[in-house]
């Protein structure tokens, strides 16, 4: 077909099923598929497998509490098929939803396509954005009675510094942690053995996409950014309930809460800001349990305080990766904003030499970076599409980086350059960023030790 508009896929495709789902296990791994179809168009059966032949099953991994994680996770895995066609009607045929839980889910895939709306120019409201079926609102016969151990966790990694921050802040007065990685990439391997354990404490997982929707894509209908953070908080709820674990400790820090566009609600890390940490909380709590605890350990802090936090620990430095476009290679792409973002927020606390030994190139000192740099300080008014901080946190670093240089009788690099003439660094420096405390933040009693240590820390206290 032609025209690939909005309005026009969907007319000709007006509805989404959620078809079924399916779980199953052999001696070395859980199997998850999903069955889902755009009318008309294509069938989608998207799979994860759960690799368990390192893990102790503490509850069965298909008993009702299971089963019903594993349903809502294929809610959040269907948006990324529906937002194909953006069908307006999502039949859900293998669940109960209540209407409560339909609006809850709206909201999800509303503000979780955000980005997705602004980059295809999709001007479309709340209300009429989506209607959501089920054939029961109520569930009968709902068991969910599991066994949970006191201080067990676990703790997605994705292999950047943040990642690394929180493995560091956990080992130190906890000891039952099991780590969470979904698609083995060698910088989420990296982190856990750097910070001391070994790949028996990993939950390993693996994603699979229907091809279906790679064909889909190529014959050019919609495609962006979906809420993958609210992926991964239902796959860590499931991981949390077989292995018996009270927590699942993330690591979003406060910046995640910010908008991408100046005067507009579009946030590429909705599924990992304040927001939804607290929605998901309260849904997983009544739906599911409340005994099992979700919970950003990071959440008091902005980047600048996790990257002079992460410089303390230099076996990290050349493992980690934050890089989306290098990731599957291990490297850094060196062009793109999130690799900018990073080196500014690190060339704050190390020195330019040594960044550019990390990373294979001294980002500050490339011109073709520039329009990323703007994006990134605030000087124009879209932040770059990734999962980066605010630019309040990001002229602070390299003020902080420029009059090192200065005073070193160093010549500033041509991004520095233009960062000096763009802003008034005296100005900035006197709003002390490493002071900031979030106090937004679901975080327990007994992790509240390790977040003080932290920030006694990032604030030149110890």
């Amino acid at each position: 077909m032609n025209d690939m508009s909005f309005d026009s896929l969907r007319k000709k495709f007006p509805v989404f099923k959620y078809k079924s789902y399916s779980l199953t296990r052999d001696e070395s791994n859980i199997y998850i598929s999903y069955d889902f179809e755009t009318e008309n168009l294509a069938s989608f059966k998207p799979e994860i497998r759960i690799d368990i032949s390192n893990l102790t099953l503490v509850n069965g991994f298909d008993f009702p509490a299971g089963r019903d994680i594993v349903f809502l996770l294929g809610m959040v895995e269907a948006v990324s098929y529906l937002k194909a066609a953006c069908s307006p009607l999502l039949k859900v045929q293998c669940g109960c939803l209540g209407e409560d839980e339909k609006i809850w889910w709206k909201k999800l895939y509303y503000n979780g396509l955000g980005e997705f709306f602004y980059r295809n120019k999709i001007n479309v409201s709340f209300d009429d954005f989506l209607t959501i079926e089920a054939d029961s609102e109520t569930a009968e016969n709902r068991d969910f009675q599991a066994v949970i151990t006191p201080g067990r966790s676990v703790v997605p990694v994705g292999g950047g510094k943040d990642s690394a921050v929180t493995a560091e802040l956990v080992k130190r007065n906890h000891s039952d942690i099991l780590f969470l990685t979904v698609n083995s990439q060698q910088a989420r391997t990296d982190t856990v053995l750097s910070a001391g354990y070994t790949e028996n404490d990993i939950i390993k997982t693996y994603r699979k996409i229907s091809p279906e929707l790679l064909e889909l894509n190529k014959q050019g209908f919609l495609n962006g950014h979906t809420p993958f953070s609210a992926i991964v908080a239902f796959l860590s709820c499931y991981c949390a309930y077989i292995t018996g674990s009270e927590n699942i400790i993330l690591s979003n820090e406060s910046s995640a809460n910010e908008s991408n566009i100046r005067g507009l609600s579009v946030n590429h890390q909705y599924s990992k800001s304040y927001e939804f940490e607290k929605d998901f909380t309260s849904y997983i709590g009544s739906r599911i349990t409340d005994k099992i605890r979700y919970f950003s350990i990071l959440r008091p802090f902005n980047e600048l305080q996790i990257a002079k936090e992460f410089c303390r620990h230099e076996n990290y430095l050349f493992k980690f990766r934050s890089c989306n476009a290098g990731s599957k290679q291990n490297k850094w792409c060196c062009k793109c904003p999130k690799c900018l973002f990073v080196f500014c927020m690190l060339s704050a606390f190390l020195s330019l030499e040594k960044l550019t030994e990390v990373f294979g190139e001294n980002l500050l000192d490339k011109k073709e970076m520039e329009n990323d740099f703007k994006g990134l300080s605030g000087l124009s008014p879209v932040k770059p599409f990734e999962c980066v901080g605010t630019a309040e946190e990001l002229k602070y670093a390299l003020s902080l980086c420029s009059e090192k240089l200065i005073k070193e009788g160093k010549q500033l690099p041509c991004l520095l350059k233009l960062f000096r003439e763009s802003f008034d660094t005296d100005k900035i420096l006197k709003e002390n960023v490493l002071n900031e405390f979030n106090g937004e933040h679901n975080i327990p009693y007994e992790f509240l030790k390790d977040i003080n240590e932290m920030y006694e820390y990032v604030r030149g206290e110890k």
